[in-house]
């Protein structure tokens, strides 16, 4: 019995440990000390820290390396406890221009994924629907006039 109760205790307890996980890009000092502006390029930029997190798709040619370190307990959301950012700017033939770091403290937080449908158009609230609805006149008919015809159109059954 006692062992019983011990063994459920342990289990309740080894659900309340965080999960630590690193997620993206592997951060390499000495390969970013390495990246020289003016000296490299996209190629050696490449061979020293491998293809980027994701690259600019307006404006300047720039590469990102992302990385974060989430930590996750139980069932709840994962929580972002550090993320580093390193950008890495181009000019037009491909020559390092820049390189910066950011972290967390640096930018606002973005939903990559928001699980949100966008709809075009303008929501209506309940009072809206409520006070535009015209008794009488059937959903989706403009008007009176095509009450009688399929379609709205004029004229009733045929002869």
């Amino acid at each position: 019995m006692r062992r019983g109760v011990l063994a459920l205790l342990f289990l309740l307890l080894a659900g309340c440990v965080p999960v630590v996980s690193q997620r993206g890009y592997l951060p390499d000092p000495a390969g970013e000390a390495s990246i020289k502006a003016g000296a490299d390029t996209e190629t050696t930029v490449q061979a020293k820290l491998g293809d980027p997190s994701t690259r600019a798709i307006f404006g300047t040619d720039s590469w990102y390396y992302i990385s974060s370190v989430e930590k996750q307990l139980a069932f709840f959301d994962p929580k972002v406890e550090t993320r580093s950012i390193l950008a890495i700017h181009f000019d037009k033939d491909g020559k390092v221009v820049d390189t910066r770091h950011f972290s967390l403290k640096d930018g606002h937080v973005v939903a990559f994924e928001s699980r949100i449908t966008p709809a075009r158009g303008r929501e209506l609230t309940f009072l809206q629907q409520l006070f535009n609805a015209t008794p009488g006149v059937p959903i989706g008919t403009l008007s009176p006039q095509g009450q009688g015809a399929p379609g709205g159109g004029p004229g009733g059954p045929g002869p």
